[in-house]
C-alpha cells in the first residue's frame, strides 16, 4: 500500500471516529470558543492556550466572518505564468492551467470542531508538457473537549504537489502562528515532485480557575521525488515533544513556560545523513488587549547536538526567541511573527541557527472586493560548516499579493501575483533559480449545504 493511501486512509479514519462522537451531548452549558481565539470575555471559568505553546496558526478570518456546519463543493479554474518551470541552468517560462476540484466539511457542536477538507489538483503547462503533475491536498483537524477542562487536538495535513505555488489558494502556503516553528521549506524549486504530511497532537488540562497543564506530540515528513529536480536538496523528517504550565493574570496576561524537545533528520542516498536534536526551555507572556487583539514574545536557552557519522558529535547553546502578533477586525486582518531559534533546515543537509518571519495581512475594501499579502522570511547559518555536503546557509524571501471579487453567492474570482529570491551556497537548483515568479487569475465555483447541530 502505497504512503498516500495509507494516509488517506488514516485521515479518514479520524473523520469517521469524530463523526461518531460530534452528535454526543454537552455536559456544560457554554458552547466551545476557537483555542486559537482571543480570550472570551463571557466565558472567564475557561482558559485559552496561549499562542506560544497552542501549536496552531492564527486565524486569518475577519470578525464575524467564521462560518460552521456546512458541507461545500466546488471547483476552481487557474491560469498562470511561470519565468521558470524547469529550475535548469536555462530558465524555460511557461503558462499553465489547472483544475481543482474540492470538498470540504466543518462539523461544530459543543464538545468539538471538525474540519475536514481535499482538493485534487490536475495541472498542465505549455511548454513543458513532462512536467503536467496530478496533486493532492489533504486536510484535517478536530478540536474536542473530552470534560469541561480537559481539551484536545488533532492536526494531519498532506500535500503532493510540484510547485508549493500551485495550489487552489497560493496564499495558504503561507500560515502565521506564534510557536517555535517547524522545518519549513528553505529552497523553493520551481517544479518538482514533492510530499509533505504533518501529523500532531495536542492536550491542555485546565486545573484551576487561573492555571493550566499541555502536552503535545508532532511528525512530519518532506521528500523530493526525484532527485534530478533537486540537485543539492535532501529529503527531511522530524519528530518532537513538549509541555507546558500556564497561568492567567487579571484576565488579560497568560504567562507561562514550556519545555521542548525535537529530533531531525536530513538524508539523500548515496550521501551521509545528518541528525541535529535539540531542547529548550523558554519563558512566555502573552497578553489579549482586546478580544481580537493579542501579542506574545517568547525567550530561553535552546541546546542543540548535531551527529554526522564519522565525524564526532557537535553541541552548543543558542539563545531561542519568538515574538508575534495578531488581530481580526470587520475590515482588516493581521497575523505577524518572528523567530530565532536552530533546527535542521527543511531541504538543506546540516544544523542552522534560523532566523524566521511570516506576514499575513487582509483588508476587506468593500462587501465583494478584498486584497490579501503573505511573505515569509527565512535566514540559515550553518551551526556545522565541517560536515560533509552541508550547506552554509543561505536565506529565501517570497510573498504572494491578491485581490478577490466576489461575484455572488456561488461564485469569486482572484488574480495575484507571487515572486521569491532566494541565495543559497552549494545548492544548485538554487543557483539555477535565484528569482522565481507567477501570475495567476483564478475563478471559483462553489456551493454550500448547512448541517445541523
Amino acid at each position: 500500500m502505497t504512503q498516500w493511501w495509507f494516509r488517506k486512509a488514516n485521515v479518514l479514519a479520524w473523520g469517521c471516529l469524530a463523526l461518531l462522537v460530534l452528535p454526543g451531548r454537552a455536559v456544560w452549558s457554554q458552547p466551545q470558543t476557537n483555542l486559537q481565539d482571543s480570550a472570551s470575555s463571557g466565558e472567564p471559568s475557561h482558559l485559552q492556550v496561549p499562542p506560544p505553546v497552542s501549536g496552531q496558526a492564527y486565524s486569518t478570518a475577519f470578525e464575524g466572518q467564521a462560518e460552521s456546519n456546512y458541507l461545500r463543493t466546488g471547483i476552481s479554474f487557474t491560469g498562470a505564468y511561470s519565468n521558470d518551470v524547469n529550475g535548469g541552468s536555462q530558465p524555460v517560462g511557461s503558462s499553465s492551467f489547472s483544475v481543482w476540484p474540492t470538498i470540504e466539511l466543518h462539523r461544530e457542536t459543543y464538545r468539538a470542531n471538525l474540519m475536514l477538507s481535499y482538493s485534487p489538483g490536475f495541472t498542465f503547462y505549455q511548454n513543458a508538457s513532462a512536467l503536467n503533475q496530478a496533486n493532492h491536498n489533504l486536510g484535517f483537524h478536530l478540536q474536542y473537549r473530552l470534560s469541561p477542562y480537559l481539551s484536545a487536538n488533532f492536526h494531519e495535513s498532506f500535500s503532493r504537489t510540484s510547485n508549493i505555488f500551485d495550489q487552489p489558494n497560493p496564499l495558504s502556503a503561507t500560515s502565521v502562528s506564534g510557536t517555535v516553528p517547524a522545518p519549513g521549506v528553505a529552497v523553493i524549486v520551481p517544479t518538482a515532485n514533492q510530499i509533505s504530511n504533518a501529523t500532531s497532537a495536542e492536550f491542555a488540562y485546565q486545573v484551576s480557575e487561573t492555571g493550566m497543564v499541555g502536552a503535545s506530540g508532532s511528525y512530519s515528513k518532506f521528500d523530493y521525488l526525484n532527485q534530478s529536480q533537486t540537485a543539492g536538496l535532501f529529503d527531511s523528517q522530524s519528530a518532537g515533544a513538549s509541555a507546558f504550565y500556564s497561568t492567567r493574570l487579571r484576565e488579560r496576561y497568560y504567562v507561562g513556560t514550556s519545555y521542548q524537545y525535537s529530533n531531525f533528520l536530513s538524508y539523500q542516498s548515496g550521501f551521509p545523513s545528518t541528525r541535529t536534536q535539540t531542547q529548550a526551555v523558554f519563558l512566555f507572556v502573552t497578553i489579549y488587549l482586546k478580544p481580537t487583539l493579542s501579542f506574545s514574545v517568547s525567550a530561553g536557552p535552546q541546546h542543540y547536538s548535531s551527529v554526522q557519522a564519522p565525524l564526532p558529535q557537535a553541541a552548543s547553546w543558542q539563545p531561542l526567541t519568538m515574538a508575534s502578533v495578531s488581530w481580526r477586525g470587520e475590515r482588516a486582518t493581521l497575523a505577524a511573527s518572528y523567530s530565532r531559534s536552530v533546527n535542521g533546515g527543511g531541504g538543506l543537509n546540516g544544523t542552522f541557527q534560523s532566523n524566521s518571519a511570516g506576514l499575513s495581512l487582509g483588508w476587506r475594501a468593500t462587501r465583494d472586493w478584498t486584497a490579501d499579502i503573505t511573505g515569509t522570511y527565512s535566514n540559515y547559518k550553518s551551526l556545522t560548516p565541517n560536515s560533509y555536503v552541508s550547506s552554509s546557509g543561505g536565506h529565501t524571501i517570497a510573498g504572494t499579493v491578491s485581490l478577490q471579487r466576489t461575484l455572488n453567492t456561488n461564485l469569486s474570482f482572484q488574480f495575484g501575483y507571487s515572486l521569491a529570491h532566494q541565495t543559497y551556497a552549494n545548492v544548485e537548483v538554487a543557483a539555477n533559480s535565484p528569482n522565481i515568479s507567477r501570475a495567476f487569475v483564478t475563478l471559483s465555483i462553489h456551493f454550500d449545504r448547512p448541517l445541523q447541530r
